[in-house]
């Protein structure tokens, strides 16, 4: 693969990806709107939340066996056009009423996770391995585009036909993303499973190679322990601060969350079309910028600051576009160095693993912070983050900079030799 660009196969799944993304913030966008106007509980909400997150923990680690067993493009189209299939079947027999649309949320997210278990493990080997980070942050690009244009058009649908209109578009999308990935190239050899034993066989494998390997443990350690970090300051101390302390409007609070995504947008453009491998170098100076940047966040919403709204807006944009900028290089080249690091034939399992452990660590973030709220300032609360932020990046400063800051060593790959795929 010639390092001059990224390449057909990478644009057909990225365009492919972007379609598919576009539809499914339509349908994000439109199915709490319609869950609310139903039964206007916020517990049917949370039900519909919970109906996503867990079913995709509970099989993830069988799609990882799944997506290294079997034909990872196939994977990818099939279930990209099998989940369009069932959207123009949910509208066609008019199943709308919020316990089937429950139930469509369980299907969809089984269908989910075995879809990226293949794709996760497919999408590495599409472009040259020192490529990763430009072909990474092109793809959050496009997502970032997706996630910032979805929301505005989903509301739109659901305003003019409601949610089966939104459902339709959704089930466009899939059909739309399987054709531009129906066209790549990929060839995977992989044998079968040959009974419900090798399964968990499988698992285990992949979880030995985590463990084996020093590299690739601390990479995956780090990126769980910054999720569980950044997940509850971005899901719900940001959001919260904004509203309850700050008293921003509707229309402020949707401004900062445009700035941030936009900083975001801002990092992945400057990843992929100047800095591409050379990002990974800025790691510890991104965790930084970040530290920074948060500490001025949490002076503006402590009794300290002493500003007016509007002034502390306008500081508030800056931090949102730097935070967002310097997430992304904190992001891409930790997700490149693990993709270069796992050897393609277990590369499913352990993307998944990895997947796990994120999924399941964020949530514990999640309720941990949420109740500190009730008894804590936001500001305080927002500090005791940042201080285990600065403990988690010193110590990996400290411990660990040259396995963060380095490329994987190429013995990774042969070590996978005594993982039998046969």
């Amino acid at each position: 693969m010639s390092n001059a660009g990224l390449g057909r196969n990478f644009w057909l799944f990225a365009i492919g990806r972007f379609i598919s993304q576009l539809g499914w913030a339509v349908q994000d966008v439109a199915l709490p709107l319609y869950v609310l106007d139903k039964t206007h509980s916020g517990s049917m909400m949370t039900a519909f939340i919970l109906a996503e997150v867990i079913p995709s923990l509970l099989v993830m680690p069988f799609a990882g066996v799944i997506g290294d067993r079997y034909n990872r493009k196939w994977l990818m189209v099939g279930f990209d056009l099998a989940r369009g299939v069932l959207l123009f079947g949910v509208i066609a027999f008019n199943f709308l009423g919020i316990y089937q649309l429950l139930t469509l949320q369980v299907v969809m997210a089984v269908m989910g996770a075995f879809f990226s278990a293949g794709t996760g493990a497919m999408f590495p080997d599409l472009v040259d391995k020192e490529l990763l980070e430009k072909a990474n942050s092109t793809v959050a690009s496009m997502n970032i585009v997706a996630r910032l244009v979805g929301p505005a058009l989903g509301g739109m649908i659901y305003g003019i036909g409601g949610i089966g209109l939104a459902l339709f578009v959704n089930a466009i999308s899939f059909f739309g993303s399987g054709l531009f990935e129906i066209l790549i190239r990929y060839e995977w050899n992989a044998k079968p499973l040959e009974g419900v034993g090798q399964v968990f066989s499988d698992i285990r494998e992949g979880v030995r190679f985590i463990l084996r390997h020093s590299y690739l443990r601390t990479l995956m350690t780090f990126a769980v322990f910054m999720g569980i970090l950044m997940a509850p300051l971005g899901a719900v101390l940001l959001p919260y601060a904004m509203r309850e302390v700050l008293r921003f409007t509707s229309v402020q609070f949707g401004l900062m969350e445009s700035f941030f995504m936009g900083g975001a947008l801002l990092g992945n453009l400057l990843i992929a079309a100047k800095f591409g491998k050379n990002a990974g170098r800025f790691l510890f100076r991104a965790m930084t910028v970040f530290g920074g940047t948060m500490l001025v966040f949490i002076w503006l919403i402590s009794p300290l600051a002493g500003l007016d709204r509007d002034r502390v807006f306008m500081i508030l944009i800056v931090i949102a576009v730097v935070m967002g900028t310097a997430e992304a290089f904190i992001d891409i080249p930790v997700t490149a160095k693990i993709q270069r690091t796992v050897p393609s034939d277990v590369r499913g399992r352990v993307f998944s693993a990895l997947n796990l452990l994120t999924n399941a660590a964020v949530p514990l973030g999640l309720i941990i912070v949420g109740p500190l709220l009730n008894i804590y300032p936001p500001w305080l609360v927002a500090l005791g983050i940042w201080v285990c932020m600065a403990a988690v990046v010193l110590y990996y400063w400290a411990r660990h900079r040259e396995v963060l800051l380095s490329e994987p060593d190429t013995s990774l790959e042969k070590s996978s030799e005594h993982f039998t795929t046969v």
